[in-house]
């Protein structure tokens, strides 16, 4: 795929340094802007990142323009902070990103071959690894991040260096075996010869292997799941939206007339 060279640099440039000027002012003359500092700030970019993620999940290209906008204002925010201690500016960030990727790339700006995806990768995390001689590979994936989230990076890193499955029907092997010790574990429960941290520890797995052979499939696991709770919030509003046209709430409705009204909601 060929992508298009931007012809508009001279106006993104202006659009840039005018943010940076309103930082400027911003940070100088607004009560709330001149007190914050990284620590206020960083569970708003949190929450930015996932009001972007929601946006891109709905396909709201509105959205995800103006939750951009927002991440791109924390980030001049943190540098601004940044410079007024001298410890570094957004001419700093900017570089230093352009320095990694220039590394990073070097199929692109040095003599690498790289003939696919999957060749990138792998040049990638060891470059990284070369960057990073005292640390181990995993120690790359933020301890923070949900577990799913963190399922899925560290696949990714393993699989950056060779570490991984041979084809998806392998995978989909070892999912099956981690459905068969769940149940083990689930049964043994009610018998009282297993115990909840045994069958705790075997769903893990089952999640992880569940995490893997979507990974093999193409799939983005956190955002199936998100789409699923989505679409089950719609159709459960549903369901208490046609009760309160009954004159019920939820507690008065029967599990037939809330399966009745959630079927409706599916079609």
């Amino acid at each position: 795929m060929q992508f298009p060279q931007n012809k508009n640099r001279q106006q993104q440039l202006e659009a840039f340094g005018r943010l940076l000027d309103i930082m400027d002012d911003l940070r100088a003359k607004c009560p709330w802007d001149r007190k914050q500092t990284m620590e206020s700030l960083s569970y708003l970019t949190i929450e930015e990142t996932y009001e972007l993620a929601d946006a891109i999940l709905e396909k709201n290209k509105e959205e995800i323009k103006k939750e951009l906008g927002d991440l791109a204002l924390h980030i001049v925010f943190y540098s601004k902070i940044a410079s007024e201690t001298n410890d570094f500016d957004i001419a700093d960030v900017f570089n230093g990103i352009c320095e990694k990727l220039v590394i990073r790339h070097p199929h692109i700006y040095g003599d690498v071959d790289a003939k696919d995806e999957d060749a990138v990768k792998r040049n990638w995390e060891l470059i990284k690894l070369k960057e990073k001689k005292d640390k181990r590979l995993l120690e790359g994936v933020p301890s923070s991040l949900p577990a799913m989230v963190k399922a899925i990076r560290v696949q990714e890193k393993a699989r950056g260096v060779g570490f991984d499955w041979e084809d998806k029907a392998q995978v989909w092997e070892k999912v099956q075996e981690e459905m068969e010790e769940f149940h083990h574990e689930a049964a043994s429960l009610k018998t009282k010869e297993g115990s909840q941290e045994k069958m705790e520890a075997e769903f893990g797995d089952l999640l992880f292997s569940l995490v893997n052979y979507a990974r093999f499939m193409g799939i983005n696991p956190e955002n199936a799941l998100e789409k699923t709770n989505k679409k089950f919030i719609k159709r459960f509003n549903h369901i208490e939206e046609r009760g309160k046209q009954e004159g019920k709430s939820l507690a008065e409705m029967t599990i037939a007339e809330m399966e009745t009204y959630w079927q409706e909601a599916k079609g």
